[in-house]
């Protein structure tokens, strides 16, 4: 297995929607093992094909929940439904409980309203279609790794005044544009 680099905001792969993966390959294999690897080493809870450069629909996933199970998996042409989020008010905002970090907009984390439901139908590493229900923060990663594949970066959905500080912050870092990108475990980045 091999740590990928992860691509920052601004590169291309990351504002187009992927294309659908033509069958699970030995190649297809080996990138999902690729991108836990790659998740696991930065850490994180998800991670998308456009994030380590492939414009392919899927995604891989790691997340604990509180009664200890783990869901860990990947999700090849995904599909999602979820129920519609209560609207969003700059007051009711939870800093804690609704903010959201992602890999490519690497050591920032902003407040974002996300469905409290999502219901995931997808194809696993063996070919098999699979269905999961998903609340909270499970939910939350479901629709967070399912925008990536859209070409949407959770910086994107952001309500002022949190859209304006990001896009600050990516100034400042010099992002927005082709050619960035960090290797988890060599680069002194958090996301």
């Amino acid at each position: 297995m091999t740590t990928l680099p992860i691509r920052i905001y601004g590169e291309p792969v990351l504002h187009e929607p992927a294309v659908p993966v033509d069958g699970v390959t030995d190649e297809i294999r080996e990138l999902v093992a690729d991108m836990f690897q790659t998740m696991d080493a930065a850490p994180g809870v998800g991670l998308a094909g456009p994030q380590v450069g492939v414009g392919k629909r899927l995604f891989v996933y790691s997340y604990e929940e509180t009664d200890g199970t783990i869901r860990r998996g990947v999700a090849i042409n995904p599909e999602l439904y979820v129920t519609p989020a209560e609207p969003e008010s700059l007051l009711e905002l939870d800093d804690e409980l609704e903010s959201e970090g992602c890999l490519s907009f690497p050591g920032e984390r902003y407040p974002l309203r996300r469905s409290e439901r999502a219901l995931l139908r997808a194809t696993d590493l063996e070919g098999e279609q699979y269905e999961i229900e998903a609340e909270g923060w499970f939910a939350r990663i479901l629709q967070h790794e399912f925008d990536h594949l859209n070409g949407i970066i959770y910086a994107d959905r952001l309500e002022h005044p949190w859209y304006k500080d990001a896009f600050k912050v990516m100034r400042k870092r010099s992002w927005g544009g082709p050619g960035k990108s960090w290797l988890p475990g060599v680069d002194d980045l958090e996301g």
